[in-house]
């Protein structure tokens, strides 16, 4: 569940699908809607899924979404009351990342989001109020001074998005386990963002962005029974490179029935690429190997299989 924020990941993945023939799209670690949102542009069927709900509300915001935005009386029901203490936080693990009046306003927001009735409305809610924390996560002690008051800050990126594409097309968002997502999926590519072999917990690894799942979630006990979920399949916490391979091959089986395949591995030094080819020519033939070179920014090397 690595994220790269860089236009250029985004471009070089465009470059590579641009050049294959296909109608439908299935991503099962969709991190980021940011390629299927550009896919869904172009007309193709997008089919998304993340383990995290907070990455599902934002695909359901960009993918899932006809065009929809908040109406100016959803925002004023998201902002009503929020900076209003209550008898206590409903969600009392924002304090680990908030101060107190700002766990108040994320608190009480993600409750008014509840009152929302259109589902794309409250994924559209919940996308926007995860761009809220991140603006105040980017300040420090020093820098606090500068900040905007929350509600301003919403209000002003809900003015900024973009509406979602249309494109006629039954487009879905899912939040169920990658591999389950896979078998059910029937469409004309596969395209897998591998996600990097993981050796600590979902939380660790997804560090100041855990706050998003805690939020959207409301509060911070489901980390273990996720954890569970996922398992032994691909995606899950790994001890050696074999025992990554090893769940990626069994995701690949799964995906046999799906007839284009386009994998996107981060060449990191822990599995290479040549182990990753190994991998797919065991299920099917490997087409072509595309490569962009990302050192210069972020010390890692982007591959691209078609198979």
């Amino acid at each position: 569940m690595r994220t790269h924020d860089t236009g250029g990941w985004l471009a070089f993945e465009l470059s590579v699908l641009n050049r294959l023939r296909f109608g439908s799209v299935a991503i099962p670690f969709a991190d980021r809607p940011d390629l299927g949102r550009f896919l869904k542009r172009s007309g193709i069927r997008v089919v998304a899924n993340s383990p995290l709900r907070a990455s599902h509300a934002a695909c359901v915001s960009a993918i899932g979404n006809s065009g929809e935005r908040l109406s100016d009386d959803e925002v004023a029901m998201v902002l009503e009351d929020a900076y209003v203490p209550q008898y206590r936080l409903r969600n009392p693990a924002l304090r680990n990342w908030f101060g107190e009046t700002d766990a108040w306003w994320f608190d009480n927001v993600r409750a008014n989001i509840d009152r929302l009735t259109n589902d794309a409305s409250k994924a559209i809610a919940l996308t926007v109020g995860g761009k809220v924390g991140d603006y105040v996560l980017s300040f420090d002690d020093e820098t606090a001074r500068l900040r905007q008051p929350l509600s301003k800050v919403f209000e002003r990126l809900v003015a900024l998005d973009e509406p979602a594409p249309q494109n006629g097309e039954d487009n879905e968002c899912k939040c169920t386990d990658p591999v389950e997502f896979i078998a059910e999926s029937y469409t004309d590519l596969f395209f897998l963002r591998l996600p990097a072999p993981r050796f600590g917990t979902l939380k660790e690894e997804l560090g100041n962005d855990a706050w998003k799942e805690v939020w959207v979630r409301g509060d911070e006990a489901f980390w273990a029974d996720l954890e569970k979920s996922l398992l032994g399949r691909l995606g899950s916490h790994v001890e050696t490179r074999s025992q990554y391979l090893e769940l990626l091959q069994d995701a690949l089986v799964t995906a046999k029935h799906i007839k284009k395949w386009a994998i996107e591995h981060v060449e990191d030094g822990f599995v290479h690429t040549q182990e990753i080819v190994d991998a797919i020519s065991k299920v099917r033939k490997v087409d072509t190997v595309f490569t962009k070179d990302f050192s210069e920014l972020t010390g890692i090397k982007a591959v691209i299989i078609t198979a």
